[in-house]
C-alpha cells in the first residue's frame, strides 16, 4: 500500500481526495517535482527545491515552506514507503476556490500533495529509439507546470511510432528538448546541449551532469544552439531526466545515430554521473 501526503496528513494513496474546484484540476494551475531516490537517498534534493521555489514564484503561489519542511515530507514518504529506489512526486497547486474563474483568486490555501512510486534502477542502461517532431507546446516550458498536455501529445507520438521518446525542435529547426527529457549531442568528442530559455525546462539531471563534466574536465562541454540536422549527424545523442539519469539515444526516426550503439563519450559521462550524483 502506497502512503501519500496531502495537506499535512499522511494517508493511503487511494484515500487521498481533493476538491473538484481545485485549480490544479480545473486549470493545471500548479507545479510539480519528481525526485529520484536510490537506496533510500534523494538525489539533488536542494536543486529540486530551488527549482520548485522558482516555479512557485513565477506563478505567484504563496506557500512559504522551507527546504527543511520539504525534506521532512520527502524523508517521511521514503520511510513510509519502504525506502530503496523510489520516485517522490511533489505537487503544489494554487488551491480550491468556490468558483471557476481565470484570474488568480485571493485568500485560498495551496494544495500540497506527494506520493512515492517504485523507481526501476537497472545495472545496464537500455538505449533509446526516438521520434522527432516540431515543438508545439506553450512558450513557458521553463516552468515545471502540471499542465503537461503538450508534452503528453508529443510523448504519445513517439509511443505510436513504436519508440521510447520524442525529440523536439522549434520553428527554426533548433533542438529544444525531449517530451520528458533534456537532450545532449556529441560530435568529435565534444558535448553540446541547448541553452536554457523559455523553450527548455532547467532539468536537474541536466544541471548536475553539466557541473560534473565541467569539474572533471576530461570532456569538452558547452551550452549552445543545436540544429536538428546537426543532431542527426552527431556521433552520439543523450537524454537526461530524473528517472532516466543519462540515457543514450541510438536511433531517431529509424535513422541510426553514430554507430547505432551507445557511444564511448556517453559511457564515460554515465560513469562520472553514477559516481557523483549523490554529491548534490
Amino acid at each position: 500500500m502506497t502512503t501519500a501526503f496531502l495537506n499535512g496528513d499522511y494517508l493511503p494513496l487511494e484515500e487521498a481526495r481533493i476538491s473538484p474546484l481545485d485549480r490544479g484540476f480545473l486549470f493545471g494551475d500548479g507545479i510539480y517535482e519528481v525526485i529520484p531516490v536510490h537506496d533510500g537517498k534523494p538525489i539533488g534534493f536542494s536543486l529540486h527545491f530551488n527549482r520548485m521555489q522558482g516555479g512557485l514564484s513565477a506563478l505567484e503561489i504563496g506557500l512559504g515552506w522551507t527546504l527543511e519542511q520539504w525534506r521532512d515530507v520527502c524523508d517521511t514518504l521514503i520511510e513510509k514507503n519502504g525506502g530503496g529506489d523510489l520516485a517522490i512526486y511533489l505537487q503544489i497547486t494554487r488551491g480550491a476556490d468556490t468558483k471557476r474563474h481565470h484570474a488568480y483568486p485571493e485568500g485560498i490555501t495551496p494544495t500540497v500533495f506527494g506520493f512515492a512510486s517504485p523507481l526501476v534502477v537497472r545495472d545496464e542502461v537500455t538505449p533509446l529509439r526516438v521520434s522527432s517532431t516540431e515543438d508545439k507546446r506553450w512558450r513557458r516550458c521553463d516552468i515545471k507546470s502540471t499542465a503537461l498536455l503538450g508534452n503528453i501529445i508529443h510523448f504519445q507520438k513517439g509511443k505510436a511510432d513504436g519508440n521510447d521518446e520524442t525529440i523536439l525542435f522549434n520553428e527554426a529547426g533548433e533542438l529544444t528538448e525531449g517530451a520528458a527529457s533534456n537532450v545532449f549531442i556529441v560530435k568529435d568528442g565534444a558535448v553540446s546541449t541547448p541553452p536554457l530559455d523559455h523553450q527548455v525546462l532547467p532539468g536537474i539531471t541536466r544541471l548536475m551532469l553539466l557541473d560534473i563534466l565541467r569539474k572533471d574536465g576530461s570532456i569538452p562541454v558547452e551550452e549552445r544552439v543545436v540544429g536538428l540536422q546537426e543532431a542527426l549527424d552527431a556521433d552520439e545523442i543523450w537524454f537526461t531526466s530524473s528517472t532516466k539519469d543519462v540515457a543514450p539515444v541510438i536511433e531517431v526516426d529509424g535513422r541510426s545515430i553514430g554507430s547505432g550503439e551507445a557511444g564511448p563519450v556517453w559511457q564515460t559521462a554515465h560513469e562520472l554521473f553514477a559516481a557523483r550524483k549523490f554529491d548534490y
